[in-house]
């Protein structure tokens, strides 16, 4: 929900150069930034501003309430502590903050700096015990004294409000000549305790990411663009070389599937991996994408073959909004508000076509079979139908910060990605399998390109102009109607068919109801008593009471029950296994064989020959 605050107006002017038409000199007003993570003090970062001249007796500083890619309210600047203003003699002058990321600075005239501390926001991470945070971990920040900042500079850099958009920015990070900096930017300055960054606005500050650490990285090159995989692993069990060779493999793959659509030159993906176990670190996983960067936060107990699955999916997602919203999207991304932010109509383009390009590339390119393709599909059919399948898709983006809508925003995900398949289908059923929706994406870059957004309301009449009548009866009905979108029929045009089939569910949930539960005192895992038990307990002489302590040898409470869950869902039947319980207050070691639960679900298949150049066309096209 917004925060409708009623802020004092800046009127306020910023000379962007003084010329002199003999030496035809400019000098260009930036706003000066200085991080010193070497006097970290409380667990509290130092930053100074030094700012530009001001013009007005009264300025604003903030810090943002959202950032683009998030789609929630974190207030980031709940975790700015004592900010302060001082002249040029060092005296302090008035400042008093209006809200949770507003200061208002008196005499700003006099103003020549600024400083305050910056608190991280994975130690406050409250979390539920299955990923869900306060503030999504990837657009956090971390701070751990001489081991590892994430600095996602949106969490310690602010603007002053009126000031031009366009002012430049330079950051100077004094760091531990120990701790290296992973990130697409350019060090300015050779030493190695200092780093100098420059940008030509906030807006693409905030899109550059910063991960110092001990220097754990890959570089390679595909196909002009270079990538950096930086990886801060606290217990040393992963590395950035043994991730890599997977990372290449899929990025390879994505640049081949995008063809000459992307032109980035440098792209870096910044993995920190969370020890749950500590108790005070990161809980919210996933990423958070930015033009040429990706900030991922994953459990670091995950096995590294699963580790590299689940990155697969969640780097190869981040890596697509490369085609939107990065280079194509609405006045709403163009110009964000970071406090009052005016949503887009069309999250199902920038999170569910990207989410569709993220699956359809794996079988595009031969990382997934045929059935792998169909059965994500189906889940996520599955999913969608388990939130709100009448609620128009256009009103639910725009409105996405507010209630009823933002507990729908999960559906970008599953629905959103099944509205680009069927788009995808009916471009290529009706240009017989010559055109798709990435040659529509292209169409739209040719046509508006980053630094050119639409306007949202002729969005989709440009889509319709670019493709097919039918394109823009599917919008009219199905996205921004509120009639749900029935997928057997897009289906059967590429001769894909429902059936039934068996597919293994998880060991310790069925039907959404846990076998497990947790003591919120102890953050004891525990069965749940007077429950009738699935064979994989069974097996095992696993009872209802019982206290799980570790499985394979990790160690699990509430802290980390979200990677138990996770790994589960890799383990094959009849595969060994060790649960180390409790029971009666004794603990002992159960060994035996994984028996997997077999759960009927909705399924599809090709079955109709007739369709196959189609179908071909569809996915590999």
């Amino acid at each position: 929900m917004f925060i409708k605050n009623t802020l004092l107006s800046i009127l306020f002017t910023i000379a962007f150069f003084s010329f002199n038409a003999n030496s035809q000199n400019k000098f260009i007003e930036q706003i000066e930034t200085t991080i010193d993570i070497n006097s970290i003090k409380d667990d509290k970062v130092s930053v100074t501003i030094t700012p530009p001249k001001f013009k007005t007796e009264e300025v604003l500083y903030r810090l943002p309430k959202t950032v683009p890619g998030t789609y929630s309210e974190d207030n980031y600047g709940k975790y700015i502590d004592n900010l302060k203003a001082y002249t040029k003699n060092g005296e302090a002058v008035s400042v008093a903050k209006i809200d949770d990321n507003t200061w208002q600075i008196r005499n700003a005239k006099k103003v020549v700096k600024i400083t305050y501390k910056v608190n991280d926001t994975f130690d406050t991470e409250t979390g539920d015990g299955f990923g869900k945070t306060d503030i999504f971990s990837p657009a956090g920040s971390n701070i751990e004294i001489g081991k590892n900042i994430v600095l996602n500079t949106h969490c310690f850099i602010g603007y002053f409000s009126d000031v031009s958009d366009e002012i430049d920015y330079k950051v100077t990070i004094i760091h531990p000549a120990t701790l290296w900096g992973a990130t697409s930017m350019n060090d300015l300055d050779s030493s190695d305790t200092t780093d100098v960054f420059t940008t030509s606005r906030y807006a693409e500050l905030v899109e550059n990411p910063i991960m110092y650490s001990k220097p754990d990285y890959t570089t390679f090159n595909i196909n002009g663009m270079d990538i950096l995989i930086a990886v801060y692993s606290p217990n040393g069990i992963h590395t950035a070389e043994s991730l890599t060779p997977e990372m290449k493999k899929m990025m390879t793959a994505q640049k081949n599937f995008l063809g000459t659509f992307n032109a980035t030159k440098k792209y870096s993906v910044l993995i920190y991996l969370s020890d749950v176990e500590k108790g005070n670190d990161a809980k919210g996983f996933g990423a958070l994408e930015h033009p040429t960067a990706t900030t991922v936060v994953m459990p670091e107990a995950m096995p590294q073959e699963e580790l590299s699955e689940q990155l697969k999916d969640v780097v190869s997602h981040e890596f697509f909004h490369i085609v939107t919203p990065l280079t194509i999207h609405s006045k709403e991304i163009q110009y964000f508000d970071y406090n009052s932010p005016k949503m887009s109509e069309h999250l199902w383009m920038y999170e569910g076509v990207t989410e569709y390009f993220a699956n359809l590339f794996q079988i595009n390119q031969g990382l997934i079979t045929e059935e792998e393709f169909y059965d994500r599909m189906s889940g996520k059919i599955a999913n969608a139908k388990e939130l709100n399948d009448t609620m128009s898709f256009t009103k639910m983006s725009a409105n996405v910060l507010n209630q009823p809508y933002k507990d729908q925003y999960l559906n970008v995900y599953e629905k959103g990605a099944l509205i680009g398949m069927c788009l995808d289908i009916i471009i290529r059923e009706k240009s017989n399998g010559q055109r798709g929706i990435l040659d529509l994406m292209q169409k739209l870059s040719n046509e508006y390109g980053a630094n050119k957004p639409f306007n949202d309301n002729e969005l989709f009449a440009k889509i319709t102009e670019f493709t097919y009548p039918e394109v823009g009866e599917f919008f009219t009905t199905y996205v921004v109607g509120e009639t749900p979108i029935p997928y057997e029929t897009f289906f059967a045009k590429v001769g894909v068919t429902k059936i039934n089939v068996k597919v293994p569910g998880n060991v310790f949930i069925k039907d959404k109801t846990p076998y497990i539960t947790v003591n919120q005192e102890t953050k004891e895992i525990s069965i749940v008593p007077n429950f009738e038990l699935n064979d994989f307990f069974n097996e095992l002489g696993l009872k209802g009471g019982d206290i799980i302590l570790a499985v394979n040898d990790i160690n699990y409470n509430l802290e980390n029950i979200y990677d138990m869950l996770i790994i589960s869902e890799s383990w094959e039947n009849d595969a060994s296994i060790t649960v180390k319980i409790k029971r009666d207050g004794k603990e002992q070691i159960v060994k035996g064989k994984t028996k997997l639960t077999f759960e009927n679900k909705e399924g599809y298949e090709a079955t109709d020959a007739s369709k196959t150049k189609l179908k071909e066309a569809w996915l590999k096209g």
